[in-house]
């Protein structure tokens, strides 16, 4: 659909017909922002299912309460908040540009997305610390990682993202109350600065994420060197070497799979960044926010996807959730991993 055809498809109304201050609505119809409001629908969807299949699995069976799989748990517990309040106001707000929500919505909404973000990111950059103890040190990892200790980190890092979300949004000045965009009955359009988009990316992206990088270019050095010791090794007890190589084999397996959550999470959140810089101010309204909020936002369906393909005990758990098994007496002790490495 070129420009022209799209701007024929927006006919304007009035968000609130009854009130004379209200806001006009620029309705988006056609064939063509059909498909896509269902499009995103399904997004929104599938990101509050598939991330909800994640939580029940590893909170329902017993064998995948480990301190890794607690932290896929603080990911897609992050996720779900997207997918249940920040894309499905999204959705509405593109279709005809009106906020129905109130104004302490309105309030409430900015501070549950970059709360969510932070949320997801402070989970990656645990996970690489998780992954990084796993595979450099083995032998003392159950030792130095619990899942006590695990859930005594995740709590402050939580409290951490919130308080960093009120902040930045506080110190941003186009929050405060009143400075935020109500020109008229049924707007709400948050404004931020370009000096706080770099604030921002300096301490919570490019910061966190080098260090996920250093870590994970670590974990697959030490990957590669355990391997090539073990192909090395040729004398010893059979048996020995061998759960040497299933135990070498998961751990890097584990790394790998969580690499590639890595790599979507920079892939959906680095244009956004990058764009956002090139423009004096970032506002929900902008076509920036527009087209790279929403791989953003997509970034939180991937996740799951991800598990999916590569976690045999996930595909297994969602079976068992699906048929309704885990109603079953003594389903948590369930065997997750039979038939598999």
């Amino acid at each position: 659909m070129d420009i022209i055809e799209y701007q024929q498809n927006i006919t304007v109304q009035y968000c609130f017909p009854d009130i004379n201050s209200s806001c006009k609505k620029e309705v988006r119809s056609g064939p063509g922002n059909a498909l896509l409001f269902i499009f995103l629908s399904c997004i929104s969807v599938c990101t509050v299912l598939l991330n909800l299949l994640v939580i029940i699995s590893i909170s329902h069976f017993k064998q995948l309460h480990t301190p890794t799989n607690l932290l896929i748990l603080s990911l897609a517990a992050a996720d779900l908040l997207v997918g249940t309040f920040v894309i499905p106001v999204n959705i509405v707000q593109l279709r005809d540009s009106c906020w129905y929500l109130g104004k302490m919505a309105c309030y409430a909404i900015p501070v549950i997305s970059y709360f969510s973000m932070a949320a997801s990111l402070y989970s990656m950059v645990l996970i690489a610390v998780d992954r990084y103890i796993a595979v450099s040190d083995p032998l003392h990892y159950s030792a130095r990682v619990s899942f006590y200790k695990t859930v005594l980190l995740i709590i402050p890092a939580w409290s951490f993202c919130f308080f960093y979300t009120v902040t930045f949004l506080y110190f941003n000045d186009h929050f405060l109350p009143s400075q935020i965009s109500n020109r008229c009955y049924g707007e709400c359009i948050l404004v931020i600065k370009k000096s706080m988009i770099i604030v921002d990316l300096i301490l919570f992206f490019l910061a966190p994420c080098s260090a996920i990088l250093v870590l994970y270019s670590v974990i697959f050095f030490v990957a590669r060197r355990q391997a090539r010791a073990v192909t090395i090794v040729r004398k010893g007890n059979v048996s020995r070497k061998r759960g040497a190589k299933v135990a070498n084999s998961s751990e890097n397996k584990a790394a790998k799979t969580l690499g590639v959550v890595i790599f979507v999470y920079l892939a959906c959140y680095i244009p956004f960044y990058i764009s956002s810089l090139s423009v004096e101010n970032v506002t929900t309204s902008s076509i920036v926010w527009t087209v790279f909020g929403w791989l953003v936002y997509m970034n939180s369906s991937l996740n799951p996807v991800i598990y999916a393909i590569f976690y045999p005990w996930f595909r297994t758990s969602v079976k068992f959730v699906l048929t309704c098994r885990i109603f079953e007496f003594s389903s948590s002790m369930l065997n997750l991993f039979s038939g598999h490495v």
